[in-house]
């Protein structure tokens, strides 16, 4: 029984969304220009840095290579967590994680035509994108640099879940953008995606948690440097287009010169 306890309390940790970090920031005293944290809208808050965001990913990160590298880990989750999964699967693998992994992802992109988004299409297309490189360059580095032999003994690049960093990617990605319900169903989606893995026999919990670790930090880098990469693109200017008619005279002609600002 104990070590069934240990076993839920490693995949609770794993699934449970980062809502606490967002109310922790809220709760933060006002910044130098003189505006509330707690003031700003929605895509502000997802925009600016704070140092309480890497909490969560930083602690599940830690459990992960913990869980990786501890013997006592090892042994009192991730091998029951692997017999478990074996005796309720009796080779009848379900091989949809493969495809719910890119759902929340989806959901990032198309929610916002049925419901009001932070950011317009342009803007979420480039946060993901970013979140996309930077979850790409993580796993990719430490899958074959840990070399952690995946359950099966298929291959030796199971640290960390790179479907479990896609999921949860996407899923924070959702509740930044859309706020707390919506992130919920793409959190459902994500853990769904994770359980699979296990269940698959393609990862340890451990796995999961730095996957899990990954997809959030991930995604909140795709909306930090949201600013300075539309500055970059110059997708940074607001407001409608303004055109302006101004008459001009040359002595030989003379008429209206169409001026467009955007």
């Amino acid at each position: 029984m104990k070590n069934w306890v240990l076993i839920v309390v490693a995949l609770v940790t794993v699934f449970t969304p980062t809502y606490a970090q967002e109310r922790d920031s809220l709760a933060c005293a006002k910044e130098g220009d003189g505006v509330a944290y707690a003031d700003l809208d929605r895509a502000a808050r997802a925009e600016t840095f704070r140092a309480t965001k890497l909490i969560a990913p930083g602690a599940l990160m830690g459990a992960g290579v913990f869980g990786t590298y501890n013997d006592w880990y090892r042994q009192t989750v991730n091998i029951p967590a692997k017999d478990y999964a074996a005796s309720i699967r009796n080779d009848n693998y379900c091989k949809i994680d493969g495809i719910i992994q890119y759902v929340p992802a989806v959901m990032h992109a198309g929610v916002g035509f049925i419901s009001e988004p932070s950011h317009d299409f342009v803007d979420r297309a480039l946060a993901q994108a970013t979140a996309w490189a930077t979850m790409g360059i993580l796993v990719n580095a430490m899958k074959y640099t840990i070399r952690e032999e995946r359950p099966d003994g298929s291959a030796r690049n199971s640290f960390p879940s790179g479907h479990t960093a896609t999921a949860f990617m996407g899923a924070e990605l959702v509740r930044l953008e859309y706020g707390p319900w919506w992130g919920a169903g793409a959190y459902t989606v994500a853990t769904a995606t994770a359980l699979l893995r296990v269940y698959n026999e393609r990862h340890w919990t451990s796995d999961l948690l730095g996957g899990a670790a990954i997809g959030v930090l991930s995604a909140h880098v795709g909306y930090w440097l949201l600013p300075w990469e539309k500055r970059i693109l110059h997708l940074d200017r607001k407001g409608d287009p303004a055109l302006a008619a101004i008459p001009y005279s040359t002595g030989q002609s003379s008429g209206l010169m169409i001026h467009m600002a955007f």
